[in-house]
């Protein structure tokens, strides 16, 4: 086998120039949402990809010897860059295309409202809830009693799994049915069964427990049912918390929840290819088209999913409205996160082994059954293993994963497709994505996904529908040690692995791969160490505050209410205001005073601040409000007057708060 030339270092180094000049010539200066912009860029990035797989082929792969176990773990790792490049190649077709249906919405609302209120469909509306605390499900009921729709045309079902009486009262109270069944059978999808058997609305809309419909929701999501073909109409979901990966990397408010680079960015490009799907909770669905299927399908722990897939075996489509609607409860802990994200990954799975899913069922196209394979689930944390894996391997036995020749054709060819690869998420989602940290929440998801992965595949039937923990009665874990275990071990068996081979005394390794193995390993070791920061949970809060701009008074001075809850606001008065006692009235418009508890009168660091020429304070003043004055706030500031967005990542400050998180401490803006 003849030696190839070794590569100069400025010609290695071109096909990564190429492709940054291309980004900056083109993409930086296009508009994302343009499709022929988005159907270049998403080409090119595909171009560079098969470049690099032709090349792992044909130079890196089927030159090397058959010289046993080495040889099959380059196959090994081959075949797994096959499976990732399939999916990056499905992710590129999906991206090429976005759109945006607010406009169509707009249009379809003023002639589907111009109609006699008479006429107007029938709503329903279904919650469906097992062991939710009051906390939580106050404020989905209120809400949904709140939905801007004739009152004659709306009926609010909470479908009780608990069979809890304080439920029912609390529905007596507020004019919602209660609704229970003798069993728990088929979990979810039995109870909203359960729910149409009961119910007769013309239309189904859904809200998990710990969601609140904004007052527009049917306004904008209706009229899309003047098209006989739709089936559901999903909508984005929004949270108003904080999840476990904002909140224990320390990035509260300057790193986006994890949600949104789907929900924001994916789930419109599905839309444009007619791959859209139902998420469950803030969507809402014809009763005509869930007749048509039987009901909703119970054959899945998803049963979401799978509503989408039966329906489109019917000729149903789904639709998606990327609009802010609704606003939930994000898992607010590890346990809630992992029990979340291991039932969409068995019931994604479980859809290949069933009669009406991607593989099986009637009425799919080529395209659409190739869509709908669960191939982020299956791929992407087997991909993330190995790449932990092969720097360890190749430290430790000396097996390389490649034929190797010299380090510049190497750059010449992997350099150039990750450049590509994350100049083009930073295009498409410039407030959602940054690689490293991006990583770093992918690793540490896959010491307990992987695992998932391999068992659904094996088994896919049979594991128990698993309700997300919610609210006041989700106690938290205060330290993930199996994922942390997992992450501390690679950690030390790669930093081991180069010490040993850095001491010439000792080394194993010293071919031509020993330098890339040594910046892989490196990169690696920053990915864990962030991952592992995730293990570790802060305190929870039971509440949730949004930030307001508000004129109120407090007994009698004026100030700015910045914060409020349903339990507490923060309001900004001048420096030089005094108050007599510590029990003040607050008046905030449109309710009436409220007697507050005045919890800080004194000045204390952070709680005071310049304003122009003035000095204030920030008064925390804490309230009890029951009744009709409780669910007026709750209709204030979780039916869409008030959101958590965050509208762009800080680079600078993502770094700064994970370094202090390091330590222990955190700064957030």
């Amino acid at each position: 086998m003849g030696k190839k030339p070794v590569v100069q270092p400025l010609l290695a180094l071109a096909p990564t120039l190429l492709v940054i000049a291309f980004f900056l010539l083109g993409p930086s200066n296009w508009s994302r949402r343009r499709t022929w912009a988005r159907a270049i860029t998403c080409a090119f990035v595909g171009v560079v990809a098969l470049r690099y797989v032709i090349w792992r082929l044909t130079e890196t792969v089927l030159p090397y010897p058959n010289d046993g176990a080495n040889f099959y773990w380059v196959w090994f790792v081959f075949i797994v860059e096959v499976l990732a490049f399939s999916e990056v190649v499905l992710f590129l077709i999906l991206m090429s295309r976005y759109v945006d249906r607010s406009a169509e919405a707009d249009r379809l609302g003023q002639a589907f409202f111009a109609q006699r209120e008479g006429d107007l469909p029938t709503v329903d509306i279904f919650i469906p809830t097992y062991n939710e605390p009051l906390d939580v499900l106050e404020r989905t009921i209120v809400g949904a009693l709140a939905l801007d729709y004739p009152k004659d045309k709306l009926t609010i079902y909470v479908l009780d799994d608990g069979r809890r009486e304080w439920l029912k009262t609390f529905c007596e109270g507020r004019g919602a049915i209660h609704v229970t069944r003798p069993d728990n059978a088929h979990a979810k999808a039995g109870n909203m069964n359960n729910g149409l058997r009961v119910s007769s609305g013309d239309f189904i809309a859904i809200f998990d427990a710990d969601f609140v419909p904004y007052r527009n929701f049917l306004r904008r999501t209706l009229p899309f049912f003047s098209d006989e073909t739709i089936g559901i109409v999903q909508t984005p979901q929004h949270f108003f918390n904080v999840d476990p990966v904002q909140s224990n990397l320390g990035l509260e408010k300057i790193w986006p929840d994890e949600q949104r680079l789907f929900f924001d960015e994916i789930a419109p490009s599905r839309d444009s290819w007619d791959v859209s799907f139902c998420c469950g909770s803030c969507s809402i669905a014809r009763r005509k088209a869930v007749d048509a299927i039987g009901g909703f399908p119970t054959e899945s722990i998803t049963e979401d999913l799978l509503t989408t897939l039966s329906m489109l075996n019917r000729g149903y489509k789904t639709r998606y409205l990327n609009e802010r609607l609704s606003m939930g409860l994000a898992a607010e802990n590890l346990t809630g996160y992992f029990v979340q994200r291991e039932r969409w990954c068995q019931g994604g799975i479980q859809t290949l082994y069933l009669h009406n899913g991607p593989l099986r069922g009637p009425g799919l196209s080529l395209f659409q059954r190739i869509m709908f394979l669960p191939m982020s689930w299956l791929v992407q944390y087997l991909v993330r293993f190995v790449v932990l894996l092969v720097p360890i391997v190749y430290l430790w036995f000396g097996a390389l994963p490649l034929y190797f020749t010299d380090a510049g054709d190497y750059v010449s060819h992997q350099v150039p497709l990750l450049a590509a690869y994350f100049l083009l998420m930073l295009w498409i989602t410039p407030t959602r994505y940054l690689p490293v940290v991006s990583s770093a929440v992918g690793t540490f998801a896959a010491f307990r996904m992987l695992p998932t992965v391999i068992s659904s595949l094996v088994r896919p039937f049979g594991k128990p529908f698993k309700v997300t923990p919610k609210g006041s009665g989700n106690e938290a874990n205060a330290f993930d040690a199996y994922t942390f275990t997992w992450i501390a071990g690679f950690i030390v068996v790669t930093a081991l692995g180069l010490l040993i081979n850095i001491v010439p005394e000792t080394a194993q390794i010293r071919g031509a791969f020993s330098p890339i193995a040594a910046l892989w390993s490196g990169i690696n070791i920053i990915v864990l160490l962030i991952a592992s920061l995730i293990c570790f949970e802060k305190p929870r809060r039971l509440f949730q505050a949004f930030k307001v701009d508000e004129v109120v008074e407090v007994d009698g001075s004026k100030g700015h209410v910045v914060s409020l809850s349903l339990e507490k606001a923060v309001v900004a008065v001048p420096a030089e205001t005094r108050f007599q006692s510590d029990r003040v009235r607050l008046t905030i418009d449109g309710f009436k005073p409220l007697q507050s508890d005045l919890k800080l009168v004194t000045q204390r660091r952070g709680d005071v601040t310049r304003s122009g020429d003035r000095r204030r304070y920030y008064l925390h003043l804490y309230f009890d409000l029951r009744g009709s004055e409780r669910d007026k706030m709750i209709v204030k500031l979780y039916t869409g007057r008030y959101s958590q967005d965050i509208p762009d990542i800080d680079k600078v400050a993502v770094s700064v708060n994970l370094l202090l998180r390091a330590f222990g401490r955190t700064r957030t803006a």
